[in-house]
Parts: C-alpha cells; structure tokens; sequence
C-alpha cells in the first residue's frame, strides 16, 4: 500500500480540541493544601479537566481512555473514574496508576472512602476495593426488585459507615468493616436521586425524583424539613458554609433554587443558570461561592455578594451546547475562530488560551425587548446561524460579521469589538416582509475591505448593502440573478468582480461596481457550496454529484475536476499560498487535493463527518467540527515542521481513520518516525540518467579562477618582503597545513644547507601524475578526476605545468590528460570542470600540443567531442526558451 498505509494522513497530525468543558457528569472539587487552592475536575468524553477556581484556567489534562468517562470521583490524592465496567485511578490528574475490574456490569456510582474506593454498577452490586492493592475488599449484593442504589454517601463522624439511596426511596446504613445492615430507613414513596452530607452532624439532605427535598436526621430516623420544586427531579444539592445556612438545589431545566434553612423558605431562584439540566453543583468550603456545571458544556462560578440572597455570574467557561454548523478563522494571525452552532449561539475560540475565549451571544430580532425579558422563552429569539462571513479590516469602526439564519429572509450583523449583536438587519423590501414567500438568505459575503455585504437569495436574488449604514445599495440582474436558489456568493480581492452560483447549474461573473453580468459557466450539475481563495482569484464549487471544478476568475474557465468523494461536500477550504484544496464530505473523509498537479495527495477518515473546515491564514492549523460534537477540532500541518513527501493517491485508495485529537497535544509520535525513515535516508545519485549532462557540486571558486590564477597572484603580491623577526618568538613555529608540525630549528640547519639546487627533487613525479599513468593502463580516469576535485585553484595549477616535459613531464602523460577530459566528457558527469580543466591546460601547453602531431591528433578527437555535447546542449536550451516565449504570451 502507498505511504498513507502507515497513518491515516501525511499532511495533518491531531493536535487538540477548543471549547470542550463539560458534560452531563457532575463535577468534582478538590483542595490543594499545598497551594492552598480549590480545583474543579469535569469530565469531557473519554478524559477529564482539571481547573483552578481562582481563574477557571486549564491545569491539567487526563490521558484520553478508550471508551467515555460514566462517572467520576475524587479524593485527595487520586481521581476515580469509570468506563463500562472497570474502575481507573489517575495520580497527578494525568495518568493510570490503577486500574480495578471485577463489575458484571456497568458503574454508575462511585465513591472514594479513605483507603477504600467503593463502586455501584447497574446490577446492584456494590463492591469495596482497596485503593492500593486493587484488590476486592468487600462485595454487597442488594435485590433490585426491593432496593436498587440510586445514591451513596458517608456521613461525617460515621466510622466505617455508608449510607445507600434507592430508586424506590429507602435508604441503609452499612457497616462496611462487618458487612452489617445497621439500620433501613423507610424512606419515601419516591426514589432518592441525591444524598449530600450538610454542615450540622448526623443530619443529610434527601433529594427525591419528586422535586421534593428532605432535610433527614440518620440518628433519630426524623424529618427536620420538607421543601419542594416545582422544576422536575433534584439532580444535585449543596449547603454553604460561610455562616448562611443556604441550600442550593439542581434541576433538570437549569434553574437553581435557594432555600433558607432557619426561616424554612425559598429565598431566590436562580433561573437559566444552565440552558440544560444542572448536573452538579457545590459551594466552596468556607467561601460565599457557587459551583455548577451542566451538560450544555459549560462551567459557571457565581458569587453571593449582593442584597437578596441571590448569586451573580463572577466567571465561567463555555462552549456550544449544541454541535457548530460553521467555523472560519477571523482576523490575519490565525489566533481567533468563530463559531457558529446549532444552540444560536455565535462565539470565538482562542487558539492561543481560553481567557481570549467570548461569546457573542444568541441572535435576537428585537435587543432591547429580550433583554428585558428572559430569551429562553422569547419568541424574538432567531434560529440558528447557517453560515456567516467575516471581515476584520473595518471591526474597529464598525460591524465585522453578518449571517444567515436558519428559514429567515432577514440577515443581521455583529460586532466582534463589542462582542454582541450589532447595529443592522438586512433585509430588501421587495417582499414587504411577506413571511408566507418562504424566502431566506442562503449566502453571504464581506468585501475584503469590509464596506460591503452581500447577500443571496433562496429566491435567486442578490443584493448588495453597506455594512455601516446597513442600508441597500442594489441587486445583480435586471431581476433575478438566478432561476433558482443561490447556492453561494464571493467577492474577489479587488472589488472587481462577484460570482455567484445558483441551483440552475450556473456559475455567474458580474461586475461589483456595475453590477453587469461578464460571464456566464454551465456545470450541468447543480452547485451545493463554493468557495474563492481570493489571493490567487481561485474558485472551488462542489456539486450535487459528488465531485468538485476549480475555475479561475482571470481566465473565466474551469481549471480542474476532481471525483472522489462518496458523499455531500459540506465545506472546503485553501491552503494560504492556495496550492492545496481541503474538502470534508458526508463519507467522513477528509481529502487534499494538490492543484498545480491535479493529484489528491492526502486522505483520511474521521469517526463523524466534518461539517466545517477553515484553515488558518499563516497554514499552521486546520480546524474542523463535526457531527454531534460540541469541540472544535485542530489539526497541525506537518509540511511546516519537516519534510513531508506527497505523492498523488491511487483512484482505489482506502484511507485509514484517525481518532479526533484531544483537548491536550496527541501521543502518536510513533508514526510520523515511521513515515518519514524512508524520505530521510533518501539520497540522490551523482547523475540521474546516463544521457543527462550533469554539473559538478563543487563551489564556483574551485573552478572558475583557474584562468584568472596569474592576475590573482599578482594582486595579491605582498608590497614589501617579510621582516626577520627581532626576538625569538613566543609560540613554538608550526609549518603551516591541515596537519599541525612543528617547524625545524633553523640555526641548526644553517651549515648543512647547500646553495645548489638538487634537481633531482624537482623532478619526482607527483601523486596526481602516477595516478594519471596508471588511468592510462586502464583506461580508467575516475581516480585522478577525484584528485583533482579536492585540489585548490593553485594545486591543480601546478598539477597542469608539471605534465610538460621541461617540468619533468611527459608528452604520454599530456596525452593521457587529454584522454581524461574526453572520458569525463563521454560520461556526461562533471561538465563545468571537463571545460574549467581544457581552458587552463590549453593556455599552459598549447604551443607545445602545436609542435606534438600526437597531441595534436588527440586535442581534435576532444573537440570534436565538445561541440557535439555543446549543440545537442544548445537545441535543449532553444527548445525551452521558445516554450517558455510562447507560454508568456500566448493567450490562454
């Protein structure tokens, strides 16, 4: 298989997911006696988080499980947690350090007990294990006809005690030590959702599937207190500690109410805390502060500082509490993404930290109305957003977003300084708000320079509107832009040109200052999204078939047709320098399609379809959402951080499915070793092809100064001879040279020199010259070619004047250079050195290769090899040169 075989992608690597908080398991709140700090830990899917109260910052991340987290439990030192039917434990909120098996059946209820941690599956079966050991200490059987555990607690000062709520509302206290029934409360006629200790001994708070909430006292087996919601279930319960005796109470709609135990009354509802059931909810030991979380994948901390009993929001982490349906980066750092989703809700996700995280907030047709008035219940409230365009050129003067909603003719626009809603609700009056039409805004687009908004139509319409005074400044088409819905809308870099496409197979080109139509292109096939890459004037349009054209807005044609996909396109996205086209499609793959090639040269699975795909304008990242997932998804682009191979993938390609990244950075560093091991230890032969001619890797100035030598010297000639040293030197004398040596003693010397001139040393051949000779014989000239590669300009000089007979030469050996040259010429291989080496032994020895008809006969066989070289390099040159003159002036 190809390289994908060894992972699923080769372009992107899961790095980790934004605006994931909370699910539908209540919290856990821990204290560190250390750092005397509170820290909440929530479950989100199959790890867990762990925040510091004071800034609700991230401080640790758990490593990811392999199924969903189903409860969660937290003592001082460990953090329990059950998936299926095994018990983990994690140490420094990080990783396993045990792990407990034994269930039958799934856990549903955990609770740690000093060295103990005790279980509840959904067989009733409550097991004891101890901690260290992981061994089973004591297992309970209880008859789920009569009491099935619907809640566990340890009262405070209880040794060796646990109290157990059932569904059909009684309650036991055990001794877990002696395994002893001490005592079976009769309980109430409704099942105890909620057991929580209060701050008086011997008294517990009941919650009940009622709504009603019992404040009991265990040791006297009496009610204290009755009280009673009206909002569903207790879903959680808590008593502050800071010297009010307020209790707090969860509901399955989100609201919390606060009841004061001396007066026995309600005191303040705390309505919407959440937009979803209040999973868990705890008060700070000692601190007027309220703790909640909910399944709307939100964490909320409210402070009790004011008049009146009730709490105010002091921070929070939230995300969508529905999946998104459109995600695209905002801004030129690639530091911010806006997120648009199925709850209404718009907002903007920081991939640098989570305190630049903010919510812009729901949609409203009337502000002012709703906010006098809560909006969950409003009937002013908008649907969700479809898809939006944004700009930051203009965000600091004015609004900077403007979206679709879903079934509404009316678009409006947002302010992302403010962080709200803005000023304006585009809508035309064409259709005096004729709400029976049915029409709604399908497409949306912001000019780069962030003046203009346009709009298209499900009635074929496009209008065109200014974004400060939001008011509308014409329409494309004498009527109708299109016959049938506009399936997408775009505005190029320029303000020069706009291009619509419609559900009647057209794709049009208008002129955005005129507004007349310039072009018009025949699909065949209905579009269902497109998008324009406006740096390169770029196009991609998806299909209702599956595949994807490219068209060019310079030369109004389409460029490239890629099929592939099995599914509905839902998005695409460009890389910045706009070579790469990213898709995402109902058939859960995502594909990169290379567009200078033509190629799909990266494809990979996901578990859930991507909706929305933006890439980052630095290419750093790819974010993506998906189906029933409430995160946004980022996947880093590994070609920035190392060498990446992309080869085009087969027609019959299998892709292999990647798991979606985790809120930390992924583990799978295996792979990417893997896959490049064979791109690394690539190397390139000395010559691709035996008919290609083939330079040297030598730097130019090994070469090229060899004719210049005689003008360098005399440049660099010293103006004055060296001055004799006055004193002896400090250093020892070393003769210059790769190998340090130390020079001779000159004074010792001195006698022994001689005057005369021993020409017997001049005339010892060189290493060089003997590797010439023995190349003669065989007719192998590779080994004094090496030679003289590692030679300087001067060595190679002087190698070139020792071949002349009054040198100590030969006229053979002057022969066998020649020979020489027209082997490396012959080769193909080292052809600036082959001209570099004949120029310099042509200017030392041409008048004695004149005089030498041996030589003479030799130096013609080399030319004749250099011009056939030579021409047959110089049509090459012409051919290239004529194809590139035509293709810069061809009209294409």
């Amino acid at each position: 298989m190809p390289l994908g075989s060894k992972k699923g992608s080769v372009i992107f690597s899961g790095f980790r997911a934004l605006g994931l908080y909370s699910n539908h398991l209540a919290h856990v709140v821990r204290y560190h006696k250390k750092h005397r700090e509170f820290y909440i830990v929530t479950a989100v899917g199959n790890c867990f988080h762990t925040y510091n109260v004071k800034k609700l910052g991230i401080v640790a991340v758990s490593n990811a499980l392999p199924e969903d987290i189903s409860c969660l439990a937290a003592d001082r030192m460990l953090v329990y947690v059950a998936i299926g039917k095994k018990v983990s434990a994690f140490a420094r909120n990080k990783e396993v350090v045990h792990m407990y098996t034994g269930h039958g059946a799934d856990v549903h209820l955990l609770l740690p007990f000093g060295d103990h941690i005790i279980s509840v599956d959904r067989d009733n079966a409550v097991i004891v294990w101890d901690v260290e050991s992981e061994e089973e200490y004591l297992q309970i059987t209880f008859d789920k006809v009569s009491f099935e555990v619907s809640a566990v607690m340890h009262p405070s000062t209880y040794l060796n005690k646990i109290l157990f709520g059932s569904s059909q509302g009684g309650l036991q206290l055990w001794n877990v030590k002696s395994n002893k029934l001490l005592h079976t409360f009769t309980g109430w006629p409704s099942g105890v959702t909620v057991l929580q200790q209060t701050p008086a001994v011997d008294v517990v708070g009941v919650g009940l599937s009622s709504g009603q909430i019992i404040i009991h006292n265990i040791k006297f087996d009496e009610s204290l207190m009755k009280f009673q919601q009206d909002w569903g279930p207790v879903t959680s319960l808590s008593f502050r500690t800071d010297g009010h005796p307020v209790m707090a109470a969860g509901s399955p709609i989100g609201h919390i109410g606060l009841w004061d135990l001396e007066e026995k009354k309600l005191v303040c509802q705390m309505r919407d805390a959440h937009n979803t059931a209040i999973a868990g909810l705890t008060f700070l030991h000692g601190e007027p502060l309220l703790i909640t979380n909910g399944a709307d994948n939100g964490i909320r901390v409210w402070i009790f500082d004011t008049a009146g009993g009730g709490g105010r929001l002091l921070r929070s982490r939230l995300g969508h509490s529905a999946p998104p349906t459109k995600v695209q980066h905002h801004g030129l750092n690639g530091h911010h993404i806006l997120s648009a989703g199925q709850d209404g809700t718009l907002q903007s996700f920081s991939t640098v930290h989570e305190r630049f995280n903010r919510s812009l907030g729901h949609g409203s047709i009337n502000k002012k109305k709703s906010k006098k008035k809560s909006l969950r219940y409003d009937e002013l409230k908008l649907p969700a957003i479809t898809t939006f365009a944004s700009e930051s050129a203009r965000q600091s003067d004015w609004d900077s977003i403007v979206a679709c909603h879903r079934g509404y003719l009316m678009t409006t626009t947002w302010n992302y300084q403010k962080g709200s809603m803005g000023a304006h609700k585009l809508e035309p009056e064409r259709f005096n708000k004729n709400r029976a039409l049915n029409v709604h805004a399908t497409a949306v687009d912001i000019t780069s320079c962030g003046n203009f908004v346009v709009v298209g139509l499900s009635s074929g319409h496009i209008d065109v509107y200014n974004m400060q005074s939001g008011m509308r400044r014409g329409q494309y088409g004498e009527d109708k832009a299109h016959r049938g819905a506009v399936r997408g809308v775009s505005v190029d870099g320029l303000n020069q040109l706009i291009v619509s496409a419609g559900a009647d197979k057209l794709v049009n080109i208008w002129k955005f200052k005129s507004r007349k139509l310039v072009h018009s292109i025949d699909l065949g096939t209905s579009p269902s999204t497109t998008h324009l890459h406006r740096d390169s004037g770029m196009l991609a349009v998806a299909l209702d078939d599956f595949t994807l054209n490219v068209l060019d807005m310079e030369t109004k044609r389409i460029v490239r047709k890629f099929s592939g996909h099995r599914g509905q396109v839902n998005d695409m996205a460009f890389s910045p320098d706009g070579r790469w086209l990213i898709t995402a499609a109902m058939d859960c793959t995502i594909r990169t399609w290379d567009l200078p090639s033509g190629c799909l040269v990266d494809c990979f699975l996901v578990d859930f379809a991507a909706v929305s795909l933006t890439m980052s304008p630095t290419g750093d990242f790819l974010a993506s959402s998906h189906v029933d997932n409430l995160g946004i998804y980022l996947w880093s682009n590994n070609t920035l951080c190392g060498m990446v191979s992309l080869r085009p993938l087969p027609a019959d390609y299998e892709p292999t499915a990647i798991m979606l990244p985790g809120t930390c950075p992924s583990q799978d560093e295996e792979g990417d070793t893997d896959l490049n091991t064979e791109m690394i230890e690539y190397e390139s032969p000395e010559q691709l092809d035996e008919q290609l001619v083939t330079l040297s890797l030598l730097p130019d100035s090994r070469w090229k100064n060899l004719l210049h030598l005689d003008i360098i010297k005399k440049r660099n000639k010293p103006k004055e001879p060296p001055k004799v040293p006055t004193a002896a030197p400090f250093f020892m004398p070393t003769i210059p040279g790769l190998i340090p040596q130390f020079a001779p003693s000159e004074g010792s010397n001195q006698e022994e020199q001689s005057k005369i001139v021993n020409f017997g040393v001049l005339a010892q051949k060189s290493h060089f010259y003997q590797q010439l000779e023995s190349a003669m014989l065989s007719n192998k000239y590779n080994g004094p070619v090496g030679m003289l590669k590692e030679m300087g300009p001067s060595g190679i000089d002087a190698e070139l004047r020792g071949l002349a007979p009054d040198m100590g030469g030969d006229v053979s050996v002057l022969q066998g250079f020649l020979k020489m040259v027209a082997s490396m010429l012959d080769s193909k291989r080292d052809f600036d050195l082959a001209q570099a080496y004949l120029a310099l032994f042509l200017k030392l020895h041409l008048r004695l290769i004149s005089q030498e008809p041996g030589l003479m006969e030799e130096a013609s066989r080399v030319s004749e090899k250099l011009e056939e070289t030579w021409t047959s390099m110089q049509t090459l040159f012409n051919q290239s040169l004529c194809l590139l003159s035509y293709t810069k002036s061809a009209l294409l």
